[in-house]
């Protein structure tokens, strides 16, 4: 990636916390100002990272988006294969080809295995990705949890594994993740879970960007109706937030649920990709 993109990356996230975190929406003047750009650049670099303008982007934020997009952008798992996963509008297409660690292996608690892990910057503020040699195996926000209990959580998810502090490994699947490379590459995902889990994040995978659907909705696509709550709890526990798309999952009366890295990252993701959805 180039230099000047690397900046402007950088600037669009700060942009994007100063959206999230102000009390009241931020004029275009207003935010240049902060940005260090003029208006008319601001704006330019911003719909394209973005797609769509910051006051467009802004509206996305707003508390009752998330019932609109269960009123209007529900999916039904049944047909999302079909529907979403060859359409130009997702946003992670190449994401799909994934593999799942064996249930007696996961077992081992991750013996074994060697994670490398790093620290990177997203459009949603510090990530930490962790890896092994077939793919990535964690990614975590620490925006709202601070970087220690981030880190911490997802070392905790394998107690067993080897663990290696590498960035450079990771970053060619990193930049891929957040848009940084768009030359047809994909960055493989390697699933770490228990048998449900992994039922669960794989329906995940079907719900196309800048749609969602429903817990319950997820119960009975892995066949048990009856397992909402444990369905919550693996949607919860799912260790690749963004690329498994645990953040489209909303309860029936279209409030937002939980969100393990905290409901404003959910919020700014959902907003992130109806954006992109609407401008494309």
């Amino acid at each position: 990636m180039e230099q000047s993109d690397r900046y402007h990356y950088q600037v669009m996230r700060r942009a994007l916390d100063e959206i999230d975190t102000a009390e009241t929406p931020l004029t275009l003047e207003e935010l240049a100002r902060a940005m260090d750009m003029s208006p008319a650049h601001f704006q330019r670099v911003f719909s394209r990272w973005v797609g769509v303008s910051p006051k467009r982007y802004q509206q996305y934020l707003r508390l009752d988006h998330a019932k609109t997009m269960l009123a209007e952008n529900f999916t039904t798992l049944a047909t999302a294969g079909a529907v979403g996963l060859s359409g130009s509008g997702r946003l992670h297409d190449l994401f799909l080809k994934w593999e799942a660690m064996s249930p007696g292996d996961y077992a081992k608690g991750g013996a074994g295995l060697r994670i490398y892990w790093g620290w990177f910057e997203s459009p949603f503020g510090p990530a930490i990705v962790m890896g092994t040699q077939k793919g990535i195996c964690g990614l975590g926000f620490a925006a709202e949890t601070g970087a220690d209990a981030a880190r911490d959580d997802l070392l905790g998810r394998w107690p067993k594994a080897e663990f290696v502090e590498d960035p450079m490994f990771l970053r060619p699947w990193v930049d891929i993740a957040f848009g940084l490379q768009a030359n047809g590459a994909q960055a493989p995902l390697y699933l770490i879970g228990a048998p449900l889990q992994l039922k669960v994040w794989e329906a995940l995978l079907a719900i196309p960007s800048g749609h969602v659907t429903t817990y319950s909705e997820i119960a009975a696509h892995v066949g048990n109706p009856k397992a909402v709550r444990a369905v919550g709890t693996a949607v919860g526990r799912n260790p690749v937030s963004w690329l498994i798309p645990c953040h489209r999952a909303l309860r029936k009366s279209g409030a937002l649920g939980g969100y393990h890295w905290g409901l404003p990252v959910k919020r700014a993701l959902l907003a992130w990709e109806s954006a992109r959805e609407d401008a494309g």
